[in-house]
């Protein structure tokens, strides 16, 4: 019984730190997808919680506290998508730019609001009946918030978007072949330019879930390196939503492990195991070669101009 609990603990807690993580990688998902790479999510994730705590603190209402974290995450995307996609700028460099960006604004803003608590939080769900289910009730009906089921609805949605509407052909498209979609009608620059503001908005959302939700405060660099483990992720997930969740879910299962296994094993180690899992995730796909064999889009990073193949 004491393992029981100990796992279900380890899950349901799992539950939770994945969910910004969840919501971060579907929205690169889409923005690479359509062949535009974006390394500012973590910069777009903490605008995200510093402008949805401070949103919730003044206005006493964490809803829109994460409504105003979506925007501006969105509006944070449109910086990326007006360089790297109108101005046909190096993507790297773009979304680097954008991260510290994010995170030198947030630091230098949030200074006052650290330390403060949120006078009120989303709050907890437990669902009576079936949070009674063996094993699976613990985990899924009891003690999560909204977000983080409307996250776990997200996937089915995006994937069926991605994969079965005519959306998700026109988006895989102009991630393969912007050429030939432009030659078809499509308008490569709008497309590319939907995409990477979803992606902001759902990585401001995630931003908003973090400092609103999951731990609801401020402190600067709160996202400790989210967006990176994003990156790695949207590559691990081989860019399909479904698979998103799962590596999404193993991460977060691995960051709270790195706690609960600490009078066993070295703390050091144990925290510096959910990165390196993202690291060797990074530097196994690093080969061009290899993203292709892994279904990377053709087209990813690499900036079209009309007219030129």
């Amino acid at each position: 019984m004491g393992w029981e609990t100990w796992i279900i603990t380890t899950l349901s807690r799992s539950l939770a730190y994945g969910t910004p993580l969840l919501l971060g990688t579907l929205g690169e998902i889409y923005a690479e997808r359509s062949g535009v790479l974006n390394l500012g999510v973590e910069g777009m994730m903490i605008m995200g919680a510093y402008s949805g705590f401070t949103t919730a603190y003044i206005t006493g209402n964490p809803w829109l506290g994460i409504l105003v974290a979506a925007v501006v995450g969105g509006a944070f995307s449109l910086i990326h998508a007006f360089t790297s996609v109108t101005l046909k700028a190096n993507q790297v460099v773009s979304g680097l730019s954008l991260t510290m960006l994010g995170l030198g604004l947030s630091g230098m803003f949030g200074r006052g609001w650290e330390g403060k608590p949120l006078p009120a939080t989303i709050p907890k769900i437990t669902v009576s009946g079936l949070s009674k289910i063996p094993f699976l009730g613990p985990i899924f009906f009891e003690g999560q918030n909204l977000i983080v089921y409307l996250t776990i609805l997200l996937v089915p949605l995006l994937w069926y978007i991605l994969y079965r509407t005519r959306i998700g052909i026109t988006i895989r498209s102009v991630g393969e072949s912007p050429a030939t979609a432009d030659s078809l009608g499509i308008n490569v620059d709008r497309v590319r330019y939907m995409c990477v503001l979803l992606g902001g908005i759902l990585a401001g959302m995630a931003g908003g879930y973090l400092s609103v939700a999951y731990r609801p405060a401020w402190t600067e660099g709160m996202t400790a390196g989210m967006g990176w483990i994003v990156i790695a992720l949207t590559i691990f997930a081989f860019w399909n939503p479904a698979y998103g969740m799962l590596g999404a879910y193993l991460f977060a299962a691995l960051y709270h492990l790195s706690y609960r296994l600490q009078p066993w094993v070295s703390p050091e180690l144990l925290k510096a195991m959910p990165y390196a899992f993202a690291i060797l995730v990074l530097i196994f796909v690093s080969r061009g070669t290899l993203q292709k064999r892994m279904g990377a889009p053709a087209a990813l990073s690499l900036p079209y101009t009309r007219g030129e193949e």
